[in-house]
Protein backbone atom coordinates (compact mmCIF):
# COMPACT_ATOMS: atom_id res chain seq x y z
CA UNK A 1 0.00 0.00 0.00
CA UNK A 2 1.91 3.18 -1.35
CA UNK A 3 0.03 5.52 0.68
CA UNK A 4 1.19 3.52 4.48
CA UNK A 5 4.24 5.26 5.71
CA UNK A 6 4.91 2.60 7.64
CA UNK A 7 6.04 -1.12 5.94
CA UNK A 8 6.51 -4.11 8.50
CA UNK A 9 10.39 -4.62 8.75
CA UNK A 10 11.67 -0.85 8.40
CA UNK A 11 11.73 1.78 10.77
CA UNK A 12 9.84 4.55 10.47
CA UNK A 13 10.80 7.93 11.66
CA UNK A 14 8.47 10.55 11.06
CA UNK A 15 9.70 14.50 11.16
CA UNK A 16 9.25 16.44 13.79
CA UNK A 17 8.32 13.66 16.51
CA UNK A 18 8.22 14.68 20.18
CA UNK A 19 6.84 12.20 22.68
CA UNK A 20 3.82 13.88 24.16
CA UNK A 21 5.33 12.47 28.03
CA UNK A 22 8.93 12.29 28.78
CA UNK A 23 10.14 8.99 30.34
CA UNK A 24 9.37 9.25 33.78
CA UNK A 25 5.74 10.26 32.79
CA UNK A 26 6.01 7.36 30.25
CA UNK A 27 6.93 4.93 33.21
CA UNK A 28 4.27 6.24 35.93
CA UNK A 29 1.75 5.88 32.65
CA UNK A 30 2.28 2.70 31.75
CA UNK A 31 1.45 1.27 35.04
CA UNK A 32 -1.13 3.25 35.26
CA UNK A 33 -2.56 1.61 32.06
CA UNK A 34 -1.57 -1.78 33.29
CA UNK A 35 -2.83 -1.57 36.10
CA UNK A 36 -6.27 -0.22 35.13
CA UNK A 37 -6.63 -2.51 32.18
CA UNK A 38 -6.33 -5.58 33.87
CA UNK A 39 -8.64 -5.01 36.64
CA UNK A 40 -11.04 -3.68 33.97
CA UNK A 41 -10.78 -6.77 31.48
CA UNK A 42 -10.93 -8.82 34.98
CA UNK A 43 -14.49 -7.79 35.94
CA UNK A 44 -16.04 -7.45 32.38
CA UNK A 45 -14.89 -11.26 31.73
CA UNK A 46 -14.88 -12.56 35.46
CA UNK A 47 -11.17 -13.69 35.25
CA UNK A 48 -8.87 -14.52 38.21
CA UNK A 49 -5.58 -13.31 38.44
CA UNK A 50 -3.21 -16.50 38.51
CA UNK A 51 0.51 -17.12 38.36
CA UNK A 52 2.36 -18.22 35.10
CA UNK A 53 5.29 -19.89 34.03
CA UNK A 54 7.94 -18.42 31.69
CA UNK A 55 9.54 -21.72 31.08
CA UNK A 56 7.57 -25.36 30.54
CA UNK A 57 9.43 -28.71 30.12
CA UNK A 58 10.11 -29.56 26.27
CA UNK A 59 7.96 -31.92 24.59
CA UNK A 60 5.25 -31.86 26.55
CA UNK A 61 3.21 -30.21 24.41
CA UNK A 62 2.34 -27.29 26.58
CA UNK A 63 4.46 -24.44 24.86
CA UNK A 64 2.84 -22.34 21.91
CA UNK A 65 4.26 -23.00 18.33
CA UNK A 66 2.69 -20.09 17.00
CA UNK A 67 3.02 -20.47 13.05
CA UNK A 68 4.61 -23.21 13.22
CA UNK A 69 8.52 -22.68 12.29
CA UNK A 70 9.64 -20.13 15.26
CA UNK A 71 12.15 -21.92 17.31
CA UNK A 72 11.72 -21.32 21.17
CA UNK A 73 14.66 -20.01 23.54
CA UNK A 74 16.05 -23.94 25.43
CA UNK A 75 18.09 -24.50 28.20
CA UNK A 76 18.80 -27.13 30.01
CA UNK A 77 17.74 -28.11 33.83
CA UNK A 78 21.25 -29.87 35.12
CA UNK A 79 19.14 -30.68 38.35
CA UNK A 80 16.62 -32.76 37.08
CA UNK A 81 18.56 -33.36 33.77
CA UNK A 82 15.55 -32.08 31.04
CA UNK A 83 15.17 -29.53 28.22
CA UNK A 84 12.90 -27.08 28.87
CA UNK A 85 11.94 -24.16 26.67
CA UNK A 86 10.90 -19.96 27.44
CA UNK A 87 7.18 -19.97 26.79
CA UNK A 88 6.14 -18.18 23.22
CA UNK A 89 2.87 -18.07 24.83
CA UNK A 90 0.89 -19.91 27.46
CA UNK A 91 -2.15 -20.24 25.21
CA UNK A 92 -2.29 -23.98 26.23
CA UNK A 93 -0.94 -23.91 29.52
CA UNK A 94 -3.98 -21.84 30.32
CA UNK A 95 -5.97 -24.64 29.51
CA UNK A 96 -4.74 -26.88 31.83
CA UNK A 97 -4.40 -24.50 34.47
CA UNK A 98 -8.14 -23.95 34.30
CA UNK A 99 -9.01 -27.48 34.63
CA UNK A 100 -6.14 -27.86 37.33
CA UNK A 101 -7.15 -25.01 39.48
CA UNK A 102 -11.41 -26.16 39.15
CA UNK A 103 -12.75 -23.02 37.21
CA UNK A 104 -16.09 -23.93 36.32
CA UNK A 105 -18.36 -22.53 33.29
CA UNK A 106 -18.29 -18.76 33.03
CA UNK A 107 -15.32 -18.08 34.95
CA UNK A 108 -11.65 -17.37 34.01
CA UNK A 109 -8.35 -16.81 34.35
CA UNK A 110 -5.56 -13.79 33.10
CA UNK A 111 -2.22 -13.62 34.14
CA UNK A 112 1.04 -11.20 33.16
CA UNK A 113 2.65 -13.31 29.98
CA UNK A 114 6.48 -12.59 29.50
CA UNK A 115 7.91 -14.09 26.51
CA UNK A 116 10.86 -14.35 23.93
CA UNK A 117 10.17 -14.91 20.05
CA UNK A 118 13.96 -14.90 18.90
CA UNK A 119 12.86 -15.70 15.93
CA UNK A 120 11.03 -12.51 15.43
CA UNK A 121 11.99 -11.08 11.75
CA UNK A 122 10.67 -7.39 11.64
CA UNK A 123 12.34 -5.38 14.66
CA UNK A 124 10.65 -2.47 14.09
CA UNK A 125 8.19 0.22 15.23
CA UNK A 126 5.69 -2.29 16.40
CA UNK A 127 8.04 -5.36 16.64
CA UNK A 128 10.34 -6.84 19.19
CA UNK A 129 11.84 -10.15 20.74
CA UNK A 130 10.04 -9.31 24.13
CA UNK A 131 6.44 -10.53 24.19
CA UNK A 132 4.35 -8.79 27.38
CA UNK A 133 0.79 -9.32 27.15
CA UNK A 134 -2.12 -10.63 29.01
CA UNK A 135 -2.74 -13.85 28.62
CA UNK A 136 -6.61 -14.94 29.63
CA UNK A 137 -8.97 -18.07 29.47
CA UNK A 138 -12.63 -18.26 30.23
CA UNK A 139 -14.26 -22.08 30.28
CA UNK A 140 -17.41 -22.11 28.07
CA UNK A 141 -20.36 -24.85 27.51
CA UNK A 142 -20.27 -26.79 24.49
CA UNK A 143 -23.39 -24.96 22.85
CA UNK A 144 -21.45 -21.90 22.91
CA UNK A 145 -18.42 -22.82 20.18
CA UNK A 146 -20.26 -20.68 18.11
CA UNK A 147 -19.33 -17.02 16.90
CA UNK A 148 -22.43 -15.57 18.25
CA UNK A 149 -20.03 -16.00 21.82
CA UNK A 150 -17.35 -15.23 20.11
CA UNK A 151 -18.41 -11.67 18.98
CA UNK A 152 -20.27 -11.35 22.87
CA UNK A 153 -16.65 -11.83 23.79
CA UNK A 154 -14.96 -9.68 21.61
CA UNK A 155 -17.22 -6.64 22.29
CA UNK A 156 -16.89 -6.80 26.03
CA UNK A 157 -13.28 -6.70 24.77
CA UNK A 158 -13.43 -4.16 22.87
CA UNK A 159 -15.69 -2.45 25.40
CA UNK A 160 -12.94 -2.62 27.87
CA UNK A 161 -9.96 -0.61 25.63
CA UNK A 162 -12.68 2.03 24.77
CA UNK A 163 -13.29 2.54 28.76
CA UNK A 164 -9.13 2.35 29.18
CA UNK A 165 -8.74 4.59 26.12
CA UNK A 166 -11.25 7.52 27.76
CA UNK A 167 -9.11 6.96 31.67
CA UNK A 168 -5.67 7.31 30.13
CA UNK A 169 -7.30 10.48 28.05
CA UNK A 170 -8.62 12.40 31.15
CA UNK A 171 -5.59 11.60 33.14
CA UNK A 172 -3.45 13.31 30.67
CA UNK A 173 -4.51 16.17 28.91
CA UNK A 174 -1.36 16.60 27.53
CA UNK A 175 -2.66 13.83 24.98
CA UNK A 176 -4.64 13.85 21.57
CA UNK A 177 -8.46 12.95 22.12
CA UNK A 178 -9.74 9.49 21.94
CA UNK A 179 -9.33 8.09 18.58
CA UNK A 180 -10.66 4.85 18.71
CA UNK A 181 -14.36 4.27 17.23
CA UNK A 182 -17.31 3.41 19.27
CA UNK A 183 -17.53 -0.06 18.44
CA UNK A 184 -15.72 -3.10 16.62
CA UNK A 185 -16.58 -4.15 12.91
CA UNK A 186 -16.60 -7.57 11.74
CA UNK A 187 -15.69 -9.53 9.28
CA UNK A 188 -14.49 -12.74 7.77
CA UNK A 189 -10.96 -13.33 6.23
CA UNK A 190 -12.79 -15.36 3.27
CA UNK A 191 -14.78 -11.85 2.47
CA UNK A 192 -11.87 -9.92 2.88
CA UNK A 193 -9.75 -12.08 0.68
CA UNK A 194 -12.78 -12.33 -2.05
CA UNK A 195 -13.39 -7.52 -1.64
CA UNK A 196 -9.37 -7.14 -2.04
CA UNK A 197 -8.03 -10.36 -4.04
CA UNK A 198 -4.91 -8.71 -5.50
CA UNK A 199 -3.87 -7.17 -1.90
CA UNK A 200 -1.69 -9.14 0.43
CA UNK A 201 -3.46 -10.12 4.24
CA UNK A 202 -1.34 -7.03 5.55
CA UNK A 203 -2.27 -4.77 2.87
CA UNK A 204 -5.95 -5.92 3.47
CA UNK A 205 -6.06 -5.44 6.85
CA UNK A 206 -4.63 -1.62 6.29
CA UNK A 207 -7.14 -0.95 3.87
CA UNK A 208 -10.48 -2.24 6.21
CA UNK A 209 -8.99 -0.94 9.33
CA UNK A 210 -8.42 2.54 7.61
CA UNK A 211 -12.07 2.46 6.54
CA UNK A 212 -13.48 1.18 9.90
CA UNK A 213 -11.02 2.21 12.22
CA UNK A 214 -11.49 -0.99 14.81
CA UNK A 215 -11.95 -4.52 12.80
CA UNK A 216 -12.12 -8.14 14.16
CA UNK A 217 -11.24 -10.18 11.03
CA UNK A 218 -12.90 -13.97 12.15
CA UNK A 219 -11.28 -17.09 10.61
CA UNK A 220 -7.28 -16.91 10.21
CA UNK A 221 -5.40 -20.12 9.73
CA UNK A 222 -7.66 -21.90 7.30
CA UNK A 223 -7.03 -21.88 3.95
CA UNK A 224 -8.11 -19.22 1.87
CA UNK A 225 -9.78 -19.28 -2.05
CA UNK A 226 -6.24 -18.67 -2.96
CA UNK A 227 -4.72 -21.73 -0.89
CA UNK A 228 -3.06 -19.96 1.67
CA UNK A 229 -4.37 -18.69 4.88
CA UNK A 230 -4.91 -15.21 5.96
CA UNK A 231 -2.24 -15.70 8.68
CA UNK A 232 -0.43 -19.10 9.85
CA UNK A 233 -1.97 -20.53 13.35
CA UNK A 234 -1.12 -23.39 15.22
CA UNK A 235 -2.73 -26.39 14.95
CA UNK A 236 -3.66 -26.83 18.51
CA UNK A 237 -5.35 -23.87 20.23
CA UNK A 238 -7.42 -21.78 18.16
CA UNK A 239 -10.60 -23.89 16.21
CA UNK A 240 -9.92 -22.31 12.95
CA UNK A 241 -11.04 -25.19 10.87
CA UNK A 242 -14.93 -25.81 12.00
CA UNK A 243 -17.06 -24.53 8.95
CA UNK A 244 -19.28 -21.86 10.48
CA UNK A 245 -21.51 -20.13 8.23
CA UNK A 246 -22.26 -20.28 4.31
CA UNK A 247 -18.76 -22.22 3.56
CA UNK A 248 -17.00 -19.10 6.30
CA UNK A 249 -14.39 -21.15 8.54
CA UNK A 250 -13.17 -20.22 12.18
CA UNK A 251 -13.98 -19.89 15.59
CA UNK A 252 -10.78 -17.65 16.13
CA UNK A 253 -9.35 -14.14 15.06
CA UNK A 254 -7.55 -10.70 15.73
CA UNK A 255 -8.34 -7.46 17.10
CA UNK A 256 -6.99 -4.82 15.01
CA UNK A 257 -7.11 -1.12 14.96
CA UNK A 258 -6.18 2.20 12.75
CA UNK A 259 -2.99 3.70 13.97
CA UNK A 260 -2.67 7.40 12.72
CA UNK A 261 0.70 7.74 13.61
CA UNK A 262 2.15 4.97 11.83
CA UNK A 263 -0.85 5.38 9.28
CA UNK A 264 -1.11 1.54 9.61
CA UNK A 265 -3.30 -1.06 11.21
CA UNK A 266 -2.30 -2.59 14.70
CA UNK A 267 -2.92 -6.07 16.09
CA UNK A 268 -4.10 -5.87 19.84
CA UNK A 269 -5.11 -9.00 20.26
CA UNK A 270 -5.54 -12.54 18.82
CA UNK A 271 -7.76 -14.81 20.42
CA UNK A 272 -10.87 -17.56 19.69
CA UNK A 273 -12.56 -20.52 20.47
CA UNK A 274 -10.20 -23.32 21.32
CA UNK A 275 -10.17 -26.85 19.82
CA UNK A 276 -12.30 -30.05 21.12
CA UNK A 277 -11.22 -33.60 20.14
CA UNK A 278 -12.56 -33.40 16.64
CA UNK A 279 -11.14 -29.67 15.51
CA UNK A 280 -7.91 -30.60 16.73
CA UNK A 281 -8.02 -34.29 15.05
CA UNK A 282 -8.91 -31.88 12.15
CA UNK A 283 -5.96 -29.74 12.55
CA UNK A 284 -3.73 -31.46 13.10
CA UNK A 285 -4.51 -33.58 10.15
CA UNK A 286 -4.72 -30.96 8.26
CA UNK A 287 -0.88 -29.78 8.92
CA UNK A 288 0.32 -33.45 8.88
CA UNK A 289 1.13 -33.14 12.88
CA UNK A 290 -0.43 -36.50 13.39
CA UNK A 291 2.39 -37.24 15.91
CA UNK A 292 1.78 -34.70 18.16
CA UNK A 293 -1.35 -36.99 19.70
CA UNK A 294 0.72 -38.39 21.35
CA UNK A 295 1.88 -35.39 23.51
CA UNK A 296 0.72 -35.19 27.44
CA UNK A 297 -1.42 -32.01 26.28
CA UNK A 298 -2.96 -32.99 23.31
CA UNK A 299 -3.69 -36.10 25.00
CA UNK A 300 -5.70 -34.74 27.81
CA UNK A 301 -8.03 -32.76 24.97
CA UNK A 302 -8.28 -36.15 22.63
CA UNK A 303 -9.30 -37.73 26.29
CA UNK A 304 -11.83 -35.16 26.48
CA UNK A 305 -10.00 -34.23 30.26
CA UNK A 306 -9.86 -30.57 29.60
CA UNK A 307 -12.62 -27.96 29.83
CA UNK A 308 -13.86 -26.07 26.49
CA UNK A 309 -12.84 -22.56 26.69
CA UNK A 310 -12.11 -19.60 25.02
CA UNK A 311 -8.91 -17.32 25.00
CA UNK A 312 -6.27 -15.36 24.22
CA UNK A 313 -3.86 -12.35 24.50
CA UNK A 314 -3.83 -8.92 24.63
CA UNK A 315 -0.46 -7.10 23.84
CA UNK A 316 0.38 -4.62 27.06
CA UNK A 317 3.37 -2.56 24.98
CA UNK A 318 1.09 -2.19 22.04
CA UNK A 319 -1.88 -1.21 24.36
CA UNK A 320 0.52 1.26 26.27
CA UNK A 321 1.68 2.50 22.73
CA UNK A 322 -1.25 3.68 21.38
CA UNK A 323 -3.02 5.50 24.18
CA UNK A 324 0.35 7.15 24.77
CA UNK A 325 0.32 8.00 20.96
CA UNK A 326 4.22 7.08 20.88
CA UNK A 327 6.00 6.05 17.47
CA UNK A 328 7.67 2.86 18.55
CA UNK A 329 7.19 -0.18 20.80
CA UNK A 330 10.82 0.17 22.37
CA UNK A 331 9.26 3.05 24.36
CA UNK A 332 6.93 1.50 26.30
CA UNK A 333 9.09 -1.34 26.60
CA UNK A 334 12.57 -2.06 27.47
CA UNK A 335 13.90 -5.19 24.96
CA UNK A 336 16.76 -5.54 22.43
CA UNK A 337 17.51 -3.32 19.29
CA UNK A 338 19.93 -2.82 16.83
CA UNK A 339 22.95 -0.12 17.64
CA UNK A 340 21.23 1.44 14.00
CA UNK A 341 18.18 1.21 15.25
CA UNK A 342 18.89 3.30 19.03
CA UNK A 343 20.98 5.42 17.13
CA UNK A 344 18.13 6.51 14.32
CA UNK A 345 15.77 6.67 16.96
CA UNK A 346 17.73 9.03 18.78
CA UNK A 347 18.44 11.38 15.69
CA UNK A 348 14.43 11.16 15.64
CA UNK A 349 13.50 12.31 19.18
CA UNK A 350 12.56 8.18 19.58
CA UNK A 351 14.10 7.46 22.89
CA UNK A 352 13.86 3.75 23.51
CA UNK A 353 13.82 2.40 27.17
Amino acid sequence: MKENQFTNGHLYTPKQYHSFLDLRETETAIKFIKDLFQEKLAKELNLQRVSAPISVLKNTGINDDLSGTEQPVKFNISSINQEAEIVQSLAKWKRLALKDYGFISGEGLYTDMNALRPDEVALDNLHSIYVDQWDWERIIAENERNLKVLKYIVNKIYTVIKKAEHSVCHKYHKLPGQFLPESIYFIHSEDLETMYPDLSPRERENVICKEKKAVFIIGIGAPLKNGKPHDARASDYDDWLTETESGRHGLNGDILVWYPPLNCAVELSSMGIRVDKSALERQLAHKGEDYKKDLPFHQRILNNELPLSIGGGIGQSRLCMIFLRKMHIGEVQASIWSKEMIENCKNNNIFLL
